[in-house]
């Protein structure tokens, strides 16, 4: 037989458009549960909301935060119960330079823009990290210019420290020399320094809407809702696509032809 009945056909017909609506709508809520969270952190809220509090360069996310008061004022500080992280482990840095580690700890702490790039971890302190996010290149450039004379001992901050006094130290026979030796470039000290927490965008730029910026006036609004909005729509499924509407396809012929 060619093609069944009318009435099973149509059945055949809504069952499928039921299907395909259904797909659209689990890509569609993909996407959504990557907007206005917050990771599974040390000291990451549940979800983000209002802190009127935030201090000094952590204020900008206040208006929905997934830090509160007191992480933004640790993340001041050097070796801070936050994570015992002492920035000046070869002397201090400058001024211009500290702020870029602070405005880097703020984004990581109270930001609910991070969604795209949030991955499971398997560590002791956290469940999840966050992976390559786009950082525009004016940051990355500006990070490596204020930071170029101060001095480290290690490219990779994340790991490999001696811990044995409770806060991190170089380890032996690391030598302390300025950021460029470890970090001959922007791009060097964007992606390495936190194990690839970004990646440094060479082609987009603040205001492109495809970057992450760690500086953002918050009078304009937050940029990094909409960059976050263009990369989780970018990982949801769509179902018009040819990967996704093939199998609807081949099994809407294989009735038609049964």
């Amino acid at each position: 037989m060619w093609l069944r009945e009318p009435q099973t056909m149509a059945q055949v017909v809504w069952g499928l458009l039921f299907l395909g609506l259904m797909a659209m709508a689990h890509g569609l809520q993909k996407g959504d549960d990557l907007l206005n969270v917050c990771m599974d952190g040390k000291h990451h809220k549940y979800k983000p909301g209002q802190e009127d509090n935030l201090h000094q360069q952590c204020s900008p996310w206040k208006k929905r935060a997934c830090c509160t008061a007191s992480t933004s004022i640790a993340a001041h500080e050097d070796a801070s119960h936050l994570y015992k992280f002492n920035f000046s482990h070869c002397g201090m840095l400058t001024p211009a330079c500290k702020r870029h580690f602070v405005q880097d700890l703020c984004l990581y702490e109270c930001s609910p823009n991070l969604g795209p790039w949030i991955q499971p971890v398997n560590s002791s302190w956290r469940k999840e990290r966050v992976m390559n996010i786009p950082l525009c290149k004016e940051d990355c450039n500006m990070w490596w210019e204020d930071c170029k004379t101060s001095y480290t001992c290690k490219e990779n901050w994340h790991k490999g420290w001696n811990w044995s006094s409770g806060i991190n130290e170089c380890p032996v026979k690391a030598a302390c020399h300025p950021f460029s030796f470890y970090f001959p470039t922007p791009t060097s000290l964007c992606e390495n320094i936190w194990s690839r927490s970004y990646n440094a965008s060479h082609s987009y730029g603040r205001g492109s809407g495809k970057c992450i910026q760690m500086w953002f006036d918050p009078a304009q609004g937050n940029p990094n809702e909409a960059v976050a909005k263009f990369y989780a729509n970018s990982a949801a499924p769509d179902i018009f696509s040819w990967g996704c509407s093939f199998p609807f396809l081949t099994l809407l012929l294989l009735l038609l032809w049964a």
